[in-house]
């Protein structure tokens, strides 16, 4: 019973904190849109705290059904230098490693679409977090790089995500060279998906977000379910588990069925996000 009592402590989980307590993470809420924003100046380092308030954040937004939208920035001129160089230690590196994992699939599987903005340089454990964001806005001044290989390593969530984004060559030649590419060959390669002037980033980011945001909440968590889906999959299944969403889940929803009367109606829809 006491080696009982003993693990359970040990694997116990880490009391909830209140969104606005964290240490690391900003958060703010503009109505159905929630802001996550990378708080450890000067650099945004990461470590394992602040990506395990990452992951809490993500996670207790995604249980509320009133965000229909999750922007993650960062403070400062750079968005991320990296994962904390403190952190790479045997040590230290499979708690950190867990903790990044955490942050990035609760990104993933978050029901909100994930918008990350970049308006600096995002570098090694910054590039991951980038990729793992389901829509980018990035500005000029925005860069990227895995320089992982330089220091006799290799970026493991990079080199999971990438492959899916630009393809395995253009992945291979990021991880395996560690050059940094600007903003505009990010574009190109489909890790950025926009681009404008520092000066208009905050309008570019209040227009992608009122379009989305404009729609139902539950569909939009649909939508993205499969799209993420279908990736690793064949052709074949990702097509049954896309039909599958769509007729087993998306037709049981108010919206669909609002969506759907408000055309034949020729009206604006009434969203009841459910």
């Amino acid at each position: 019973m006491a080696n009982e009592i003993q693990t359970e402590e040990i694997f116990a989980r880490p009391a909830r904190h209140a969104l606005g307590d964290f240490e690391f993470i900003r958060y703010r809420a503009d109505g159905p849109v929630a802001y996550l924003t990378l708080y450890r100046p000067e650099h945004n380092l990461l470590n394992e705290p602040m990506l395990r308030e990452l992951a809490e954040g993500i996670g207790r937004i995604a249980e509320d059904p009133a965000v229909k939208l999750v922007v993650l920035d960062a403070a400062g001129k750079v968005f991320s230098a990296g994962v904390d160089i403190g952190e790479y230690t045997a040590e230290r590196a499979f708690s950190m490693l867990d903790a990044f994992h955490a942050a990035c699939i609760a990104m993933v599987e978050a029901p909100q679409p994930v918008i990350v903005v970049v308006d600096g340089a995002a570098i090694g454990g910054g590039a991951e977090l980038v990729a793992y964001g389901d829509l980018v806005i990035a500005t000029p001044r925005a860069r990227f790089a895995l320089p992982e290989i330089t220091i006799g390593m290799f970026p493991p969530l990079a080199s999971t995500m990438f492959p899916h984004i630009v393809g395995p060559k253009r992945a291979l030649e990021l991880v395996l060279t560690g050059e940094a590419i600007s903003a505009e060959r990010a574009r190109e390669l489909g890790l950025v998906n926009r681009l404008v002037p520092e000066a208009q980033l905050p309008a570019a980011v209040n227009e992608l977000t009122g379009k989305i945001t404009a729609q139902s909440g539950a569909v939009l968590g649909m939508a993205k379910k499969a799209v993420l889906g279908g990736m690793g999959l064949s052709l074949r299944e990702a097509l049954r588990n896309s039909m599958n969403i769509f007729l087993n889940e998306l037709y049981r929803l108010e919206d669909s069925q609002e969506g759907l009367r408000a055309l034949l109606e020729k009206r604006k829809p009434q969203w009841k996000n459910r």
